[in-house]
């Protein structure tokens, strides 16, 4: 029984690694298609394989998730696999309305709420902000940087305001720039021109994509074997499971091959309706517009990678569309789809939240939310 808790939570993560793929489809091609500058058969295809490298790539995000945010001592899989599950709701209301939202955000409010739940409602479940580290070498403590510190606040809720909030601004100011400098050219060439280099800025938008949130999805499942080797959920497994023995966290090949495979399938099952609100819901874009918000929006989603943040990739590249679009003019910004999008993103962590909150309890209350 419990083996089968084990995989259960395993393929759940898998199938949230899925609807991640297929939901943020639109964070990096929505632009080149909705600037035509490439088909959507063409921008899936380049999309598709730029997130499966790009999950092969590092393991800084993956460790926030697994180990950063949650004490795993008060945690079991039935805390895991509820908030997997909220997570994938989410995921798949937000997709059906076409909203945007963010599945980074998603799984961090399901982790938090049912890790809140499991612990009795005890908040030292949570780990707010961690600052300090054990030097390997002096094995004295230190102090880390803000952003490279463990918690929620350095590690999500403060980047959950600072990105978008600068791929608006980044967006905003090279596009400003970009209108000076081309100003006595003719639009025709400069977006002859862009349209060519934004063949370079969907693949790089594609690779940070996979960079960042494929590496969420191998945190949880990590996690989710360190707990049940821990707690002995996996004692007495056949010698051909033993790979799913782990005592310590880390992240290995099979997680990264099945996670980038898995994000890569998802990705070419596309998000069609996503797509429309992003690449033309907010903004009408040209070919120089749809480069300098990919090229915005990647730039920062890769120097958040770089620092273990798991990042709202849906955010960053909304929010560089904007930035780009104001730069013409505020009325170039179709603003009530904006705050639709803007209270999607408000209310996703507190709805994840609760709802893996609510489903841990209901269990505990059936007896049936043991390890």
């Amino acid at each position: 029984m419990e083996l089968a808790l084990v995989l259960l939570v395993v393929f759940v993560a898998i199938a949230f690694t899925y609807t991640n793929g297929f939901h943020d489809t639109a964070n990096a091609i929505a632009t080149s298609v909705a600037t035509k500058v490439m088909t959507p058969n063409q921008a899936i295809m380049i999309s598709t394989f730029f997130n499966l490298v790009g999950a092969l790539m590092g393991v800084a995000v993956a460790k926030t998730i697994g180990t950063g945010l949650v004490d795993m001592h008060l945690i079991n899989l039935t805390t895991v696999l509820c908030c997997l599950v909220s997570a994938i709701a989410w995921n798949v209301l937000t997709w059906w309305v076409g909203l945007p939202s963010s599945s980074s955000h998603a799984l961090v409010g399901g982790l938090i709420g049912a890790a809140l739940a499991s612990a009795g409602g005890n908040w030292d479940a949570i780990i707010w902000y961690r600052h300090t580290a054990i030097d390997p070498i002096t094995h004295a403590a230190v102090e880390l940087p803000f952003f490279k510190s463990e918690g929620l606040w350095p590690k999500v809720l403060a980047p959950m305001i600072i990105a978008p909030a600068a791929g608006m601004v980044f967006g905003f100011a090279v596009m400003g720039i970009l209108y000076l400098v081309f100003r006595s050219l003719r639009p025709r060439s400069v977006n002859y021109v862009s349209a060519r280099l934004q063949w370079g800025t969907a693949m790089w938008m594609s690779l940070e994509h996979g960079r960042n949130d494929a590496q969420k999805n191998m945190g949880i499942i990590a996690l989710a074997l360190v707990i049940a080797t821990q707690t002995g959920a996996l004692n007495g497994i056949p010698s051909w499971l033993e790979w799913l023995r782990m005592p310590e966290f880390t992240i290995t090949l099979w997680m990264k091959l099945v996670c980038a495979i898995t994000i890569g399938v998802g990705t070419a099952a596309g998000g069609w309706k996503i797509i429309k609100t992003m690449g033309s819901g907010m903004v009408r874009l040209q070919p120089v517009n749809g480069l300098v918000a990919q090229g915005a929006a990647a730039g920062i989603i890769g120097a958040a990678t770089g620092m273990g943040i798991p990042l709202s990739t849906t955010q960053v590249i909304s929010s560089s569309i904007m930035g780009v679009g104001a730069s013409k003019r505020l009325g170039a910004v179709k603003w009530l789809v904006a705050e639709r999008m803007l209270w999607a993103w408000v209310f996703t962590i507190p709805a994840t939240g609760a709802l893996a909150f609510g489903m841990v309890w209901l269990l505990q209350k059936a007896g049936m939310a043991g390890h």
